[in-house]
């Protein structure tokens, strides 16, 4: 063997710096998630780590986790104790937090005049109420760092509703986090936290039998649904665009656009 000359040797050297350094730069990230036992959540907890993240995913019926970087916290998001532990928990694990990613969310479709004071109870405590204490704590904590980014998944049906799918009180609470996001985004933009939302249409998840997929496509311009994948590539998108903000990214298969 030959001995490695100066210049190979420094060439290594740097080599393995810039891995060293961009390994350190993604793998030190953490993400919280919630709603992430299954459909996007789960899908999100896999798109994160396939990037490096460390990952904080909380549901009611998250499952522990064999991955030292995944951490899981069992809850109802609209507790505001589970907040303030999956906070707590995911600083004292991981140290930090960067990323939240709001996607809890609950569906109630039933005519306006047919919602019982149960049902709106339930989808403003889990959508809004959910929405309200873990982003808190998450941006106190983004705060200590000057540095963090918060994006929640709405729904298009609040800028396109759709006849013969009621869904007042989706607009009512997940048009309310897009008002929210925006506010957000400029209260904190000169604080180094961007705040920004994806608003999918129908995608095809657990909730929707095979059997309604059909009907369903048809309700988007493109012919489809979405998979469950568009929606984790716009949320890694967006955490990654440093110089979005305030941005309502709509991955609807042109509903929001008209039919």
């Amino acid at each position: 063997e030959r001995p490695l000359t100066p210049d190979l040797q420094v060439f290594l050297l740097n080599l393995y710096r810039f891995n060293e350094e961009f390994i350190m730069s993604t793998s030190n990230k953490v993400v919280v998630v919630t709603g992430a036992s299954q459909g996007i959540g789960a899908g999100l907890v896999k798109g994160f780590r396939d990037r490096g993240y460390q990952v904080v995913a909380t549901s009611r019926s998250v499952k522990p986790s064999s991955d030292p970087d995944i951490l899981t916290v069992a809850g109802d998001i609209a507790d505001p104790q589970t907040a303030e532990r999956v906070i707590r928990e995911a600083v004292a694990r991981f140290g930090r937090i960067d990323t939240l990613v709001n996607n809890a969310g609950i569906f109630v479709a039933k005519p306006f005049t047919d919602y019982s004071k149960e049902d709106y109870a339930q989808v403003v405590a889990t959508n809004m109420s959910g929405f309200f204490y873990i982003t808190q704590l998450a941006i106190a904590e983004m705060e200590k760092n000057r540095s963090g980014h918060v994006v929640s998944v709405t729904t298009s049906l609040v800028d396109h509703a759709i006849d013969g799918v009621p869904s007042v009180l989706a607009s009512l609470t997940k048009g309310g986090i897009n008002a929210a996001t925006k506010s957000l985004a400029i209260e904190y933009a000169k604080r180094g936290i961007r705040v920004n939302a994806v608003s999918p249409g129908i995608i095809k998840t657990p909730m929707h039998g095979v059997e309604t997929h059909e009907a369903l496509g048809n309700l988007h311009p493109v012919g489809h649904m979405g998979e469950i994948d568009d929606i984790v590539q716009a949320i890694l998108y967006l955490d990654n665009a440093n110089f979005v903000t305030g941005e309502i990214l709509h991955v609807d298969g042109g509903q929001s656009a008209g039919h």
